[in-house]
């Protein structure tokens, strides 16, 4: 079974480490190619290859003198492919992985799971026009300007030829049939797909401009599958997780846990020092296992610590001698609580609320059209209508006299990436900064009245993409360090894993003196085949990441959490 799974290795250092990771998968009975870069000494290759002669199935290409960012680690990918398809005729699966990748299941589990999606590529592959996550202030230019020096080794240079550039509007022509995608450059293509790519007779003219993009690595297959794939999942089969910055987390060896618990086949960045690893993963153990890849359960670990890393620990703070912006005494004059994505995930949300906490609970009352307010009404307390363009004209004082006309009584709404946000996210920024306020997010629940609304696939993934963008940019406001008030953030998958929790939380703090427990929770909307909508999306070029790790079966909680 093995024998039609082949490899690639890009290896240029810790070139033991390589050795033993190579070994394990030769001995699993895969093909293995390996570039060795050209800045490696040849001492050092030749020693690397006399640690793997008696293993018949592994290779070394021609090497290529690898820069991060250039054409060169295309290029080494480019030969380790035509060589695994030329001399290995059984390979129907070509897996790329670099020498700091570390196997943490037996090759054989890859092998079954890939047999059990044929005619599958697995490449993270996003439409550059969806994205924002791209580090580095480069986007779409890097697909239109022309990049001749290499980033980290001439940076000066590169930055002049860009600013030179965008003063004089050079924009380069984007072959016929090119849309430039992005993504990680480790991937799993079928051998059609690979053949295709590698013998397109446009291939020299594709090179040719993909030769002076910035960081090609990461664009040339991505973009050139989509051209010859039968069936793309978009995502990496290989774990990576990525700081704030966009710079890999290294594992370490006390993240022996963590790393088992993902379930995932392959892993990367590994430190060359953490034995432990090295020693655990490539032990040979019994295969068999048929368990999904399970990258979420780690993924609350690295969000904990990115948001330790950014805002520091509570109490670390300078105090300075005089006030500042934002430091009047009160902002607003009672406790609100705002609520995001709980309308759209639960039935009647906004009547099981008003009922079981005895508060004054609206819709949206910053929503396009008008102000939402409960039982719809035209004009609210404080003689405050619902018009749109009246609110809009001043969106603070609209909150503000809201809240004062109603001292007594405790405000809910809701409010997200739909609703008005204003300059610069201004009323979010009012109210993130405002002790008052109680924000309550589901990340990604946008999603599912557009799941539910049916419609043009086309429209539904732009609309995707907009939401996304804007409650990204909603999401680090939350995040950020002036934030002041109670912010409680869920992906979809985590707060749909028990919702019972975060809804008995929230109840104790919007009435804190009922001392009572819900006897019942509303109920959730049917949430039937959103899984494959979203992997539909990313199928699509749209990359949804807000949700979490979204099973692509029915959802249902937990029966074990359920109220009592």
């Amino acid at each position: 079974m093995s024998a039609r799974l082949g490899f690639i290795m890009l290896v240029h250092t810790a070139l033991e480490r390589a050795a033993q990771v190579a070994r394990f998968v030769a001995q699993a009975g895969s093909p293995l190619v390996i570039h060795v870069d050209a800045r490696v000494p040849e001492a050092a290759r030749k020693s690397l290859a006399e640690s793997l002669a008696d293993l018949p199935d592994v290779r070394f290409c021609p090497r290529h003198r690898g820069e991060w960012g250039t054409w060169s680690l295309v290029a080494a990918m480019q030969s380790a492919s035509t060589l695994l398809l030329a001399q290995f005729p059984r390979v129907e699966r070509v897996y790329a992985m670099s020498g700091a990748c570390l196997p943490l299941r037996p090759v054989a589990d890859l092998a079954a799971w890939l047999d059990r999606h044929p005619d599958t590529d697995f490449i993270e592959s996003v439409n550059v026009a969806d994205v924002n996550w791209t580090k580095g202030g480069l986007s779409e230019e890097r697909f239109t300007l022309w990049f001749p020096f290499a980033f980290k080794r001439r940076k000066w240079l590169f930055d002049r030829a860009v600013d030179l550039q965008r003063l004089l509007r050079v924009r380069r022509d984007i072959p016929d049939q090119i849309v430039p995608h992005i993504g990680s450059q480790w991937w799993c293509l079928t051998r059609r797909t690979l053949d295709a790519i590698l013998t397109d007779p446009m291939r020299p003219h594709y090179d040719r401009y993909f030769r002076r993009v910035w960081i090609p690595d990461e664009s040339y297959f991505q973009s050139l599958v989509r051209l010859h794939a039968r069936r793309i999942e978009s995502r990496t089969p290989t774990l990576g997780k990525f700081d704030h910055q966009g710079r890999p987390h290294v594992f370490y060896d006390d993240h022996l846990q963590l790393l088992r618990r993902s379930e995932c086949f392959m892993a990367r960045k590994i430190w060359p020092g953490a034995g432990r690893l090295y020693e655990h993963f490539l032990t040979p153990r019994e295969a068999g296992s048929d368990a999904e890849p399970q990258p979420s359960r780690i993924d609350r670990h690295f969000a904990r610590a990115t948001a330790q890393r950014v805002r520091g620990r509570a109490g670390l703070y300078m105090a300075s001698r005089f006030p500042g912006k934002n430091r009047e005494n009160g902002k607003t004059a009672e406790p609100y609580s705002v609520f995001q994505g709980f309308a759209e995930v639960f039935q009647d949300f906004e009547g099981w609320l008003a009922a079981v906490a005895a508060c004054r609970v609206h819709g949206h009352l910053f929503a396009p059209h008008k102000a939402e307010f409960a039982g719809r009404e035209k004009v609210f307390t404080g003689g405050l209508s619902d018009s749109a363009s009246l609110r809009d004209y001043n969106p603070r004082a609209f909150l503000t006299n809201l809240l004062w006309s109603t001292r007594g009584e405790r405000q809910c709404f809701q409010f997200g990436p739909g609703d008005t946000q204003g300059a610069g996210f201004d009323l979010l920024w009012f109210m993130a900064t405002d002790s008052n306020a109680q924000i309550s997010l589901i990340s990604g629940a946008w999603a599912v009245p557009l799941y539910r609304s049916g419609g043009d696939f086309a429209k539904l993934r732009r609309e995707a993409a907009r939401l996304q963008r804007i409650e990204m940019q909603m999401i680090e406001v939350l995040q950020s360090p002036w934030v002041r008030a109670r912010i409680r953030i869920w992906t979809m998958a985590e707060f749909l894993e028990n919702p019972a929790e975060p809804l008995q939380t929230l109840f104790d703090e919007i009435a804190p003196h009922a001392q009572a427990r819900l006897m019942r929770i509303p109920d959730l909307v049917d949430l039937t085949g959103f899984g494959s909508f979203l992997q539909e999306l990313r199928n699509q070029g749209m990359q949804p990441v807000l949700m979490g790790d979204f099973p692509q079966g029915p959802v249902s909680p937990d029966p074990q959490h359920r109220m009592k």
